[in-house]
Protein backbone atom coordinates (compact mmCIF):
# COMPACT_ATOMS: atom_id res chain seq x y z
CA UNK A 1 0.00 0.00 0.00
CA UNK A 2 1.30 3.45 -0.90
CA UNK A 3 2.17 5.84 1.87
CA UNK A 4 -0.04 8.85 2.51
CA UNK A 5 2.07 11.54 4.16
CA UNK A 6 -0.24 13.40 6.52
CA UNK A 7 1.62 16.59 5.67
CA UNK A 8 0.10 16.36 2.17
CA UNK A 9 -3.30 17.01 3.75
CA UNK A 10 -2.29 20.01 5.81
CA UNK A 11 -2.82 23.57 4.68
CA UNK A 12 -3.11 27.08 6.12
CA UNK A 13 -6.58 28.57 6.14
CA UNK A 14 -8.00 32.01 6.98
CA UNK A 15 -9.08 31.78 10.61
CA UNK A 16 -11.71 34.46 10.07
CA UNK A 17 -13.56 32.17 7.64
CA UNK A 18 -14.26 29.55 10.31
CA UNK A 19 -18.04 29.77 10.82
CA UNK A 20 -19.15 30.02 14.43
CA UNK A 21 -22.87 30.10 13.61
CA UNK A 22 -25.06 28.53 10.95
CA UNK A 23 -26.32 30.26 7.83
CA UNK A 24 -29.76 31.81 8.19
CA UNK A 25 -31.81 30.51 6.52
CA UNK A 26 -30.10 27.17 6.22
CA UNK A 27 -30.27 26.92 2.44
CA UNK A 28 -28.71 30.37 1.93
CA UNK A 29 -25.27 28.78 2.41
CA UNK A 30 -22.93 28.95 -0.56
CA UNK A 31 -22.51 25.82 -2.69
CA UNK A 32 -19.43 25.20 -4.79
CA UNK A 33 -20.08 22.68 -7.57
CA UNK A 34 -17.09 20.70 -8.84
CA UNK A 35 -17.28 18.43 -11.87
CA UNK A 36 -14.83 15.55 -11.58
CA UNK A 37 -14.66 14.83 -15.32
CA UNK A 38 -13.87 18.38 -16.43
CA UNK A 39 -12.54 20.00 -13.26
CA UNK A 40 -14.95 22.89 -13.82
CA UNK A 41 -16.10 24.78 -10.74
CA UNK A 42 -19.32 26.77 -10.42
CA UNK A 43 -20.76 28.81 -7.57
CA UNK A 44 -24.33 28.64 -6.36
CA UNK A 45 -26.44 28.84 -3.23
CA UNK A 46 -27.46 25.60 -1.58
CA UNK A 47 -31.11 26.25 -2.43
CA UNK A 48 -30.14 25.83 -6.11
CA UNK A 49 -29.58 22.10 -5.55
CA UNK A 50 -32.75 20.99 -7.43
CA UNK A 51 -31.44 22.73 -10.55
CA UNK A 52 -28.16 20.80 -10.31
CA UNK A 53 -29.65 17.33 -10.00
CA UNK A 54 -31.70 15.28 -12.45
CA UNK A 55 -35.00 13.45 -12.27
CA UNK A 56 -34.33 9.94 -10.97
CA UNK A 57 -31.23 10.85 -8.97
CA UNK A 58 -31.33 9.67 -5.36
CA UNK A 59 -30.20 11.89 -2.48
CA UNK A 60 -29.26 9.86 0.60
CA UNK A 61 -29.20 11.53 4.03
CA UNK A 62 -28.17 10.51 7.53
CA UNK A 63 -31.18 10.86 9.85
CA UNK A 64 -29.21 10.49 13.09
CA UNK A 65 -30.10 12.95 15.85
CA UNK A 66 -27.46 14.73 17.91
CA UNK A 67 -27.52 14.26 21.67
CA UNK A 68 -27.29 17.41 23.79
CA UNK A 69 -24.39 15.67 25.51
CA UNK A 70 -22.14 18.57 26.45
CA UNK A 71 -22.36 19.33 30.17
CA UNK A 72 -20.83 22.31 31.95
CA UNK A 73 -20.55 22.06 35.71
CA UNK A 74 -18.27 22.44 38.71
CA UNK A 75 -15.67 20.32 40.42
CA UNK A 76 -15.85 19.88 44.18
CA UNK A 77 -12.82 22.16 44.35
CA UNK A 78 -14.84 24.94 42.68
CA UNK A 79 -13.25 24.87 39.24
CA UNK A 80 -15.25 24.64 36.04
CA UNK A 81 -15.63 21.32 34.21
CA UNK A 82 -16.74 20.92 30.60
CA UNK A 83 -17.57 17.37 29.56
CA UNK A 84 -18.53 15.71 26.29
CA UNK A 85 -20.26 12.40 26.94
CA UNK A 86 -19.24 10.12 24.10
CA UNK A 87 -20.49 6.63 24.99
CA UNK A 88 -22.78 4.98 27.54
CA UNK A 89 -20.81 2.09 29.03
CA UNK A 90 -23.62 0.94 31.30
CA UNK A 91 -26.56 2.70 32.99
CA UNK A 92 -25.23 5.86 34.70
CA UNK A 93 -21.62 5.21 33.58
CA UNK A 94 -20.33 7.16 30.58
CA UNK A 95 -17.03 7.50 28.73
CA UNK A 96 -16.38 11.23 28.50
CA UNK A 97 -13.91 13.71 27.09
CA UNK A 98 -12.72 16.51 29.35
CA UNK A 99 -9.59 17.89 30.97
CA UNK A 100 -8.14 18.30 34.41
CA UNK A 101 -10.17 15.49 35.98
CA UNK A 102 -8.86 13.14 38.66
CA UNK A 103 -10.03 9.70 39.70
CA UNK A 104 -12.34 10.03 42.68
CA UNK A 105 -13.16 13.66 41.92
CA UNK A 106 -16.73 14.80 42.54
CA UNK A 107 -18.63 16.89 39.98
CA UNK A 108 -21.86 18.93 40.17
CA UNK A 109 -24.10 20.00 37.30
CA UNK A 110 -27.25 22.12 36.93
CA UNK A 111 -30.54 20.52 37.94
CA UNK A 112 -29.12 18.61 40.89
CA UNK A 113 -27.03 16.14 38.87
CA UNK A 114 -23.85 14.89 40.52
CA UNK A 115 -21.10 12.59 39.31
CA UNK A 116 -17.82 10.95 40.29
CA UNK A 117 -14.77 10.34 38.10
CA UNK A 118 -13.76 6.67 38.16
CA UNK A 119 -10.62 6.81 36.03
CA UNK A 120 -9.01 7.31 32.61
CA UNK A 121 -8.89 4.66 29.87
CA UNK A 122 -6.31 4.02 27.14
CA UNK A 123 -8.35 6.02 24.64
CA UNK A 124 -8.01 9.15 26.77
CA UNK A 125 -11.64 9.02 27.94
CA UNK A 126 -12.71 9.49 31.53
CA UNK A 127 -15.15 7.02 33.06
CA UNK A 128 -17.70 9.15 34.90
CA UNK A 129 -20.56 7.71 36.97
CA UNK A 130 -23.62 9.96 37.25
CA UNK A 131 -26.29 10.09 39.93
CA UNK A 132 -29.02 9.08 37.46
CA UNK A 133 -29.26 6.37 34.82
CA UNK A 134 -31.63 8.56 32.79
CA UNK A 135 -28.95 10.70 31.20
CA UNK A 136 -30.95 11.02 27.97
CA UNK A 137 -33.71 12.69 29.97
CA UNK A 138 -31.11 14.95 31.55
CA UNK A 139 -29.75 15.88 28.10
CA UNK A 140 -33.23 16.98 27.02
CA UNK A 141 -33.67 19.18 30.09
CA UNK A 142 -30.17 20.56 30.70
CA UNK A 143 -27.70 19.42 28.03
CA UNK A 144 -25.91 21.64 25.52
CA UNK A 145 -25.24 21.02 21.83
CA UNK A 146 -21.83 19.33 21.44
CA UNK A 147 -20.34 21.99 19.18
CA UNK A 148 -16.81 21.34 17.88
CA UNK A 149 -14.05 22.68 20.15
CA UNK A 150 -12.99 25.32 17.60
CA UNK A 151 -16.46 26.87 17.92
CA UNK A 152 -16.92 26.28 21.64
CA UNK A 153 -13.68 28.12 22.44
CA UNK A 154 -14.78 31.19 20.45
CA UNK A 155 -18.19 31.81 21.99
CA UNK A 156 -20.48 30.64 24.80
CA UNK A 157 -23.20 28.08 24.05
CA UNK A 158 -26.59 29.35 22.87
CA UNK A 159 -30.03 27.85 23.32
CA UNK A 160 -30.47 28.08 19.54
CA UNK A 161 -27.54 25.70 19.01
CA UNK A 162 -29.70 22.75 20.00
CA UNK A 163 -31.86 23.29 16.91
CA UNK A 164 -29.27 24.69 14.52
CA UNK A 165 -26.73 21.90 15.17
CA UNK A 166 -29.36 19.39 14.02
CA UNK A 167 -30.68 18.49 10.58
CA UNK A 168 -34.36 19.14 9.85
CA UNK A 169 -34.86 15.42 9.14
CA UNK A 170 -33.10 14.09 12.27
CA UNK A 171 -35.03 11.22 13.87
CA UNK A 172 -32.91 8.78 15.85
CA UNK A 173 -30.89 10.00 18.85
CA UNK A 174 -27.37 8.68 19.05
CA UNK A 175 -24.73 11.09 17.66
CA UNK A 176 -22.20 13.19 19.52
CA UNK A 177 -21.59 15.40 16.45
CA UNK A 178 -23.83 16.51 13.61
CA UNK A 179 -23.68 15.12 10.07
CA UNK A 180 -22.94 18.66 9.02
CA UNK A 181 -23.42 18.40 5.25
CA UNK A 182 -27.11 17.94 5.99
CA UNK A 183 -27.47 21.13 8.01
CA UNK A 184 -28.19 23.10 4.81
CA UNK A 185 -31.45 21.35 3.95
CA UNK A 186 -34.85 22.89 4.71
CA UNK A 187 -38.34 21.37 4.36
CA UNK A 188 -38.95 23.68 1.40
CA UNK A 189 -35.79 22.47 -0.33
CA UNK A 190 -36.67 18.84 0.28
CA UNK A 191 -40.09 19.48 -1.26
CA UNK A 192 -38.47 21.13 -4.28
CA UNK A 193 -36.24 18.09 -4.81
CA UNK A 194 -39.27 15.82 -4.65
CA UNK A 195 -41.13 17.94 -7.21
CA UNK A 196 -38.11 17.68 -9.50
CA UNK A 197 -38.40 13.89 -9.33
CA UNK A 198 -35.30 13.41 -7.18
CA UNK A 199 -35.73 10.48 -4.80
CA UNK A 200 -34.86 10.84 -1.12
CA UNK A 201 -33.55 7.93 0.95
CA UNK A 202 -32.36 7.93 4.53
CA UNK A 203 -30.12 5.79 6.69
CA UNK A 204 -28.66 6.14 10.16
CA UNK A 205 -25.03 6.34 11.16
CA UNK A 206 -24.52 7.54 14.71
CA UNK A 207 -21.56 9.89 14.60
CA UNK A 208 -19.04 9.06 17.30
CA UNK A 209 -15.39 9.77 17.96
CA UNK A 210 -14.47 7.78 14.86
CA UNK A 211 -15.59 10.57 12.55
CA UNK A 212 -13.83 13.49 14.22
CA UNK A 213 -10.83 11.88 15.94
CA UNK A 214 -7.73 13.55 14.45
CA UNK A 215 -5.22 11.60 12.40
CA UNK A 216 -1.93 11.62 14.30
CA UNK A 217 0.17 9.10 12.35
CA UNK A 218 2.67 10.76 10.00
CA UNK A 219 1.61 8.17 7.41
CA UNK A 220 -2.17 8.53 7.19
CA UNK A 221 -2.55 4.92 6.03
CA UNK A 222 -1.77 3.90 9.62
CA UNK A 223 -4.82 5.64 11.09
CA UNK A 224 -7.60 3.41 12.41
CA UNK A 225 -11.25 4.44 12.49
CA UNK A 226 -13.24 3.75 15.63
CA UNK A 227 -16.46 1.78 14.99
CA UNK A 228 -19.77 3.59 14.52
CA UNK A 229 -23.24 2.02 14.29
CA UNK A 230 -25.27 2.24 11.07
CA UNK A 231 -28.58 0.96 9.73
CA UNK A 232 -30.31 0.99 6.32
CA UNK A 233 -33.74 -0.60 6.06
CA UNK A 234 -35.17 -2.55 3.11
CA UNK A 235 -37.44 0.19 1.76
CA UNK A 236 -34.66 2.79 1.74
CA UNK A 237 -32.22 0.32 0.18
CA UNK A 238 -34.71 -0.32 -2.64
CA UNK A 239 -34.93 3.41 -3.32
CA UNK A 240 -31.14 3.66 -3.65
CA UNK A 241 -30.92 0.51 -5.76
CA UNK A 242 -33.64 1.75 -8.12
CA UNK A 243 -31.65 4.89 -8.94
CA UNK A 244 -28.49 2.89 -9.44
CA UNK A 245 -30.22 0.36 -11.71
CA UNK A 246 -31.65 3.22 -13.76
CA UNK A 247 -28.23 4.70 -14.37
CA UNK A 248 -28.96 7.69 -12.15
CA UNK A 249 -26.70 9.22 -9.51
CA UNK A 250 -26.54 8.19 -5.88
CA UNK A 251 -25.91 11.53 -4.19
CA UNK A 252 -24.51 11.00 -0.70
CA UNK A 253 -25.04 13.81 1.81
CA UNK A 254 -21.92 13.85 3.93
CA UNK A 255 -19.01 11.61 4.74
CA UNK A 256 -20.94 9.62 7.36
CA UNK A 257 -23.64 8.69 4.83
CA UNK A 258 -20.90 7.79 2.37
CA UNK A 259 -19.15 5.47 4.81
CA UNK A 260 -22.40 3.66 5.58
CA UNK A 261 -23.31 3.27 1.89
CA UNK A 262 -19.85 2.09 0.90
CA UNK A 263 -19.77 -0.35 3.83
CA UNK A 264 -23.00 -1.91 2.58
CA UNK A 265 -21.83 -1.92 -1.04
CA UNK A 266 -18.57 -3.69 -0.17
CA UNK A 267 -20.18 -6.79 1.33
CA UNK A 268 -19.70 -10.11 -0.52
CA UNK A 269 -23.45 -10.28 -1.20
CA UNK A 270 -23.45 -6.75 -2.61
CA UNK A 271 -25.45 -3.68 -1.72
CA UNK A 272 -28.65 -4.05 0.27
CA UNK A 273 -30.21 -3.34 3.65
CA UNK A 274 -28.25 -4.03 6.81
CA UNK A 275 -27.04 -2.78 10.13
CA UNK A 276 -23.97 -3.14 12.28
CA UNK A 277 -20.73 -1.41 13.14
CA UNK A 278 -18.42 0.09 10.57
CA UNK A 279 -14.79 1.10 10.89
CA UNK A 280 -14.47 1.81 7.18
CA UNK A 281 -11.69 4.30 6.53
CA UNK A 282 -12.03 5.83 3.07
CA UNK A 283 -8.78 7.38 1.93
CA UNK A 284 -7.16 8.18 -1.42
CA UNK A 285 -6.69 5.07 -3.51
CA UNK A 286 -9.90 3.36 -2.43
CA UNK A 287 -12.53 3.09 -5.19
CA UNK A 288 -16.18 3.94 -4.60
CA UNK A 289 -18.63 1.14 -5.27
CA UNK A 290 -21.93 2.99 -4.99
CA UNK A 291 -21.69 6.74 -4.35
CA UNK A 292 -21.53 8.76 -7.57
CA UNK A 293 -21.94 12.32 -6.21
CA UNK A 294 -21.04 13.82 -2.85
CA UNK A 295 -22.35 16.79 -0.87
CA UNK A 296 -19.88 17.78 1.79
CA UNK A 297 -18.62 20.78 3.76
CA UNK A 298 -15.12 22.26 3.81
CA UNK A 299 -13.14 20.13 6.26
CA UNK A 300 -10.37 20.62 8.75
CA UNK A 301 -6.81 19.85 7.63
CA UNK A 302 -5.50 16.37 8.44
CA UNK A 303 -8.98 14.97 9.11
CA UNK A 304 -10.62 11.74 7.95
CA UNK A 305 -13.49 13.61 6.20
CA UNK A 306 -10.89 15.56 4.22
CA UNK A 307 -9.21 12.33 3.12
CA UNK A 308 -12.57 10.87 2.08
CA UNK A 309 -13.31 13.94 -0.05
CA UNK A 310 -9.81 13.68 -1.49
CA UNK A 311 -10.45 10.05 -2.39
CA UNK A 312 -13.60 11.09 -4.24
CA UNK A 313 -12.32 14.15 -6.09
CA UNK A 314 -8.53 13.84 -6.00
CA UNK A 315 -6.14 15.58 -3.63
CA UNK A 316 -4.83 18.27 -5.99
CA UNK A 317 -8.30 19.07 -7.30
CA UNK A 318 -9.76 19.27 -3.81
CA UNK A 319 -7.03 21.51 -2.43
CA UNK A 320 -7.33 23.77 -5.48
CA UNK A 321 -11.07 24.04 -4.82
CA UNK A 322 -10.31 24.94 -1.21
CA UNK A 323 -7.97 27.73 -2.31
CA UNK A 324 -10.71 29.11 -4.53
CA UNK A 325 -13.15 28.88 -1.62
CA UNK A 326 -10.76 30.88 0.58
CA UNK A 327 -10.41 33.54 -2.12
CA UNK A 328 -14.19 33.80 -2.52
CA UNK A 329 -14.77 33.93 1.24
CA UNK A 330 -16.62 30.66 1.67
CA UNK A 331 -17.36 29.88 5.32
CA UNK A 332 -15.56 26.83 6.68
CA UNK A 333 -16.21 23.67 8.67
CA UNK A 334 -19.28 22.46 10.59
CA UNK A 335 -21.44 25.59 10.29
CA UNK A 336 -19.85 26.62 7.02
CA UNK A 337 -20.71 26.41 3.32
CA UNK A 338 -20.93 23.32 1.13
CA UNK A 339 -19.49 21.60 -1.91
CA UNK A 340 -21.24 19.34 -4.43
CA UNK A 341 -18.86 17.01 -6.24
CA UNK A 342 -20.40 15.53 -9.40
Amino acid sequence: MNNLPLSDYDFPFPEDLVAVSAAQPRDSAKLMVVERASGRRQHHLFRDLPELLEEGDCVVVNKTKVLACRLIGRKATGGKTDLLLVKEVEPALWATLGSGLKAGGALEFPGGLSARVEGLNEAGEYAVRFSTADMHGYFEAHGLAPLPPYIAKKRPPRESDRARYQTVYAQQHGSIAAPTAGLHFTPTLLDALSRKGVALASLTLHVGRGTFRPITASDATNHEMLPEWYCLDSAQARTVARARAGGKRVVSVGTTTTRALETLASRPEGFGPGEGWTSLYIKPGRPFGLVSALITNFHLPKSTPLLLASAFLGREELLAAYQEAFRLRYRLYSFGDAMLIL
